[in-house]
């Protein structure tokens, strides 16, 4: 996996077993659902990949579920270069397994789609969001309605997809108008307790009920492409074992 200059994803990352005792402690802003989305608002989300809209928001998502509150997923890419030179997973089979995979994930949390849920696939390339980060800004801003509020990966992310997504997003959220929020993924790998290149002064913390924590732990296992071995390149999975921890925490953390 490609990553950005200092913020390698690489190995396991640093484990839970460090991060939840320092961020137990941390005066963040707590947050809750209804204040991140108020009456009247919609919740557009903004995954680079399939599976990003589970890892960052899966626990918000059901909440707003029960909320009621409108949504937008839109997925920036259909996931196709997770497999390099995999035999087991083509791009061709991972443009038709990933988004369904979301849509099982999504099912899981109990999002309405259709309904309350609108769904869109911008199909821009996989691994290659940087070069397009104007048409891709161009197409969010397309999207957007006044009192929308945007979720997305966070700017400084460590992966060039998630970067560029954040960074388009920002560009979008700007022209219309509307608020957004960025939120850490493969950060929580790269980075440290108290690393100074995260911006806590900025951090918001969402606790999740138990429904809606057991929904997102529920909802990433829909993933299995991205959850099992490649036998054909000899790969681990995409998502490490300390990924899917992340996705069990009790609580979200968001930048505003």
């Amino acid at each position: 996996m490609a990553a950005v200059a200092d913020r390698a994803i690489a190995g396991q990352g640093t484990p839970e077993a460090q991060w939840l005792p320092w961020l137990a402690h941390q005066p963040m802003m707590e947050i809750d659902a209804a204040q991140l989305v108020p009456p009247g608002c919609r919740a557009v989300v903004v995954a680079p990949h399939p599976d990003d809209e589970v890892l960052a928001v899966g626990g918000l998502l059901a909440q707003l579920r029960a909320l009621q509150r409108p949504m937008l997923i839109a997925a920036v890419t259909d996931g196709t270069a997770s497999h390099p030179a995999s035999i087991a997973w083509p791009p061709h089979r991972l443009a038709i397994e990933r988004p369904l995979e979301s849509r099982r994930a999504w099912q899981t949390l109990g999002l309405d789609v259709d309904r309350m849920t609108e769904v869109r696939r911008l199909g821009f390339d996989d691994g290659g969001l940087m070069r397009q980060r104007g048409p891709l800004a161009r197409q969010i801003a397309a999207l957007l309605r006044p009192r929308d509020v945007v979720f997305t990966t966070w700017r400084h992310d460590g992966h060039p997809d998630h970067e560029a997504t954040g960074q388009a997003c920002a560009a979008a959220a700007a022209c219309v108008g509307v608020r957004l929020i960025e939120v850490p993924v493969w950060a929580w790998h790269w980075a440290a307790p108290g690393d100074a290149r995260m911006p806590w002064q900025r951090a918001m913390r969402l606790a999740l009920d138990a429904g809606a924590a057991r929904a997102k732990r529920e909802a990433v296992n829909a993933f299995a492409s991205q959850l099992e071995h490649d036998p054909s390149t000899g790969a681990g999975p995409i998502l490490r074992d300390t990924t899917v921890q992340r996705a069990q925490r009790p609580f979200e953390v968001f930048f505003s």
